[in-house]
């Protein structure tokens, strides 16, 4: 069994084949295969390939998901369950709607729009970005199935807390008017053929693509400075199980930054290379896709600053925390 899942994580998710195929394709252009230049290149190719396969795969699969899911449908669902059920639920639709927060916020405008209770629609905000099938097969191809799943376990619980606590503080006058205003037209639902949800998946696939490839070419382009330029001293020193700083520091790092969860894999990578933990990882990866700067602005525009601030102060204590435990179990999942 041990077998299947190293050939699933390493040459069918990791696709180490094809790492081996683009030294071999390095080596024969006469370049040495142990120079920095050389191993930067080999690491840029392969992992611009590996992504941009792993991302259309996904893309496409979560996508024909998605199409038997439209607004409408979600809205009604959500609207039937209370409590935790609801948080629960509205955290797990998030695992198959848009991959980044940005993409996410038209969403959760909708579903507050629609009168759903404020925790719920801020569990399904928090979840959207950070745990889907995606985060699942990504993670695995570096960390294993085992941390790729309590990675999701974890991120699921940290909507639905969020959600919880939202609500409990009740700031519903924190949503700006125009929210409340929204007419929504319930529209008679279509019902897609076959063809036309994979024509559906098909579509995004090149928009996802379109729209996220130049961030994976940064990440890709970051992980390959990381990885074979930066010193593992100089790196450990800063984000290393030395620093009782380090999640916090990485989680602040990745604020500012905008990218989806493939435009990040290539820099945490790179970090697990260089020996940084992994709750650092997991901690700077969720900043980086749940609370980057581009969709707190967004956010700013549908609430008030002081449930932005409730927002944003409850999803990175989660986040730091979860990075503090990862940190502590790490050396007992590998």
């Amino acid at each position: 069994m041990s077998m299947i899942f190293d050939f699933l994580q390493y040459q069918v998710l990791g696709m180490r084949w094809l790492n081996d195929g683009v030294g071999s394709l390095l080596a024969l252009f006469g370049m040495d295969a142990e120079s920095r230049v050389t191993l930067s290149l080999q690491f840029f190719i392969y992992d611009v390939i590996k992504i941009l396969i792993l991302l259309s795969f996904l893309v496409f699969l979560i996508s024909y998901i998605q199409s038997y899911f439209p607004p409408e449908r979600t809205k009604r669902i959500l609207g039937r369950f209370t409590g935790w059920k609801a948080y629960t639920l509205s955290a797990l639709l998030g695992t198959v709607t848009p991959f980044c927060s940005c993409s996410s916020i038209p969403l959760f405008i909708g579903f507050t729009a629609a009168g759903l209770p404020l925790g719920v629609t801020f569990s399904f905000l928090i979840s959207s970005p950070l745990v889907d099938l995606g985060s699942l097969l990504l993670l695995s191809s570096i960390f294993g199935f085992p941390t790729a799943i309590l990675y999701v376990a974890v991120g699921l619980v940290l909507a639905v807390i969020g959600g919880s606590l939202i609500n409990r503080f009740g700031r519903e006058e924190d949503i700006e008017g125009f929210i409340r205003s929204i007419q929504i037209q319930e529209s008679a639902e279509t019902t897609m053929t076959k063809r036309e949800r994979v024509e559906y998946a098909k579509g995004q696939v090149k928009a996802t693509v379109h729209k996220v490839f130049w961030y994976i070419i940064i990440g890709v382009g970051i992980g390959a400075v990381i990885h074979n330029w930066i010193p593992s001293s100089l790196i450990l020193a800063v984000l290393g199980s030395s620093n009782p700083f380090s999640v916090i520091i990485a989680a602040v790092v990745g604020i500012p930054m905008y990218a989806d969860i493939f435009g990040t894999l290539p820099i945490a990578e790179a970090l697990w290379a260089k020996g940084v933990g992994l709750g650092t990882i997991l901690a700077f990866m969720m900043g980086v896709t749940v609370l980057s700067l581009p969709s707190l602005i967004m956010l700013r525009k549908a609430v008030k600053p002081r449930l932005l601030a409730l927002f944003f102060g409850i999803v990175t204590v989660g986040i730091i925390l979860i990075g503090y435990v990862f940190n502590g179990i790490g050396p007992f999942l590998f």
